[in-house]
């Protein structure tokens, strides 16, 4: 048999459903709602096999500019040749799920807007900066005489 050199070659275990997780689509998964603006994450669904994107973009997250009765647009940044250039194109609500890239930074958003108010009332002023982990403080390690450890000389084995 020829090798095949199709668009979707090679998706055989990456378009395929997960265990316990084949059959019909969804309802669900049709009736999901999505604004112009939202973060979407890319999942192909095999059992749907129209308005499927390129394998590509499987697993990518992408932002929604436009909305259809059956597809959706996405665009994101794609790296070709050493630049990005932005990619748009319509993908059936099916392959899309809502993406949860954004809950931590909104949550964080809300909780140092908690915190400004709160310095404000206290009449101080506060940093909500994020700060990398810094480096342990120093210690002086005194070892127990059960642990310290008798190193034997090198000798070389001819």
């Amino acid at each position: 048999m020829t090798h095949s050199y199709g668009l979707k070659k090679g998706t055989r275990s990456k378009f395929a459903k997960p265990f316990r997780g084949h059959g019909n689509i969804s309802i669900r998964k049709t009736l999901q709602t999505f604004r112009r603006g939202d973060f979407v994450d890319i999942l192909v669904d095999g059992a749907q096999h129209k308005g499927v994107p390129f394998q590509y973009y499987h697993g990518r997250t992408a932002r929604v500019f436009n909305v259809n009765p059956r597809g959706i647009g996405v665009s994101l940044q794609r790296r070709v040749r050493g630049r990005y250039v932005e990619k748009r194109f319509h993908v059936r609500a099916d392959h899309l799920r809502p993406s949860k890239c954004r809950q931590e930074f909104v949550k964080r958003v809300q909780e140092n807007d908690k915190k400004k108010t709160e310095a404000k009332k206290n009449k101080q002023v506060i940093s909500t900066k994020r700060q990398p982990v810094q480096p342990r403080g120093a210690a002086v390690v005194i070892p127990k005489e059960t642990t310290f450890q008798h190193p034997k000389a090198f000798v070389e084995i001819i």
